[in-house]
Parts: C-alpha cells; structure tokens; sequence
C-alpha cells in the first residue's frame, strides 16, 4: 500500500446522447472542482462522453484518445486517479472499456466490458472483453468493473485474488432497479472484504431513467458517502488501513 488515506470521489451526471464535446466540458469542470479539493481518485459513470449512442459508436470512439489525453492533462495537474468508461475501437470491434488514469497522466491500464447486457443489446453493438484486470497505481492495486458486471461475484472474487483494495464500478444503471445497485455494491464489498467507489450516471436517455446513488462503500459494508439521484459528485476518505485490519 502506498497512500494508506486518501479521499476518493464520484461524479454523476445526465450524460447527453451522442455530445461528447457538452460531456466533456461538464466532466472536466467537476474534475476542477474535485480536484481543488484535493480528491486523490475519481469515478466517472459508463461511456459518459457519448452514452449508449449506438449507431455512431466507431465515429464516437476515435475520440477516445483525445478524451484521454484531456483527463491526462488534468489527473496530472492534481496527482488525482481517474476511472470511466468509454467506447474503444479495436479493428472491427467495439468495447465498453474502463480506463484507468495514473495520477502522473499516464494510463495505468483498461478493462474491456465482460458482461454486456441483452435486454439493452448492448451485446449486438459491442464485442465482449475476458479478462480482470487489476491496475497497479500510485496510491494502491484498484480493480475495474462495469455496471452488469456487478450482477456477477465471481468477477470482483477473481480481482480481490490479483490483489485489488479497492474496485471501481462505472455504471448506467436504472432507477426502477435501483435497489438491486445499492444491495449488490454493498454485497460485493462486504463479500471480498474492499472498498468499493461504485459511479452510476442519472438523468433519461431512450425512455430510461437512472438512478444515480453513487456511492463509496467499506470492506463492512458501512457506506461512507452516497449521492442521491441527481447531478452531483460525493467525497468519501478512504483507510486502506481497514482492509487489513478487517481481514485479520
């Protein structure tokens, strides 16, 4: 463990479909104002530049990079990590990718969607990763997951095994499920005994609305900040002291 206490936050936001230029304006801003606060790691929802745009994902995903390298410029600035998911265009295929930013700017690694979600198709628009991924940072091992993945515990067991403290979740989850967000993060943290910065978007997109309720959860259960369901971010500090003592 390298920073043992830090002070992690969320940002949740109504990301507009397809206007990646509004998105990243809005992120970048809160990012300022997390970063004055001396936040060392934050949360952003699932493919928060552009939404679940479908039809122009190959189009929104050659923007990536440029997003990235905007998010560098900043987690640099604040020694601040920086995790959400955006498209990723890889060949013919598309994933749902989490990217993780080091507080130096670089990218200390990404994780490619396991479980897409079918009722939504996300499975017809993206091609599926299948690997955990674990990203060793400045401030500690931090495991990645998104949204649906959070229905499967064995994920989250298998990045607790590589080494994770603390996993984050990006998610696009609904209001009318919000319940199952709230048990199911709480579970996961409880179950693997880590901390748990779980970012949920709110707003509508295509007739859906979203339930916010980011939330940082203890290797308890105890849950250390929570937003509620509109636009807002929440800081919670985090004792990477307490994995420890509550695993002994």
């Amino acid at each position: 463990m390298n920073n043992k206490i830090f002070k992690a936050g969320t940002f949740q936001f109504d990301i507009k479909l397809g206007d990646i230029e509004s998105n990243l304006a809005k992120v970048t801003e809160w990012l300022h104002i997390l970063g004055d606060r001396n936040v060392n790691m934050v949360a952003l929802p699932e493919m928060w530049s552009c939404g679940f745009d479908n039809q122009m994902l190959l189009d929104h995903a050659k923007q990536t990079p440029f997003i990235i390298d905007t998010l560098s410029r900043t987690a640099s600035k604040y020694n601040m990590i920086i995790a959400g998911s955006l498209p990723e265009a890889s060949g013919k295929d598309i994933f749902n990718t989490s990217y993780l930013i080091d507080s130096n700017g670089n990218i200390a690694g990404s994780y490619r969607k396991i479980h897409l979600f079918p009722i939504t198709e996300e499975d017809r628009y993206f091609s599926a990763g299948n690997r955990a991924v674990v990203c060793n940072t400045s401030i500690c091992p931090v495991g990645l997951m998104i949204c649906y993945d959070l229905r499967f515990p064995a994920l989250c067991r298998s990045i607790t095994l590589k080494g994770a403290l603390v996993v984050i979740i990006s998610a696009q989850w609904p209001l009318n499920r919000i319940r199952h967000w709230d048990i199911l993060s709480q579970a996961r943290a409880i179950e693997n005994q880590i901390f748990i910065i779980a970012t949920n978007r709110c707003g509508k997109e295509k007739g859906i609305e979203f339930g916010g309720h980011s939330q940082i959860i203890s290797p308890t259960g105890e849950i250390l900040s929570m937003a509620e369901e509109g636009e807002c971010a929440s800081v919670a500090e985090i004792n990477l002291y307490k994995v420890k003592e509550f695993r002994d």
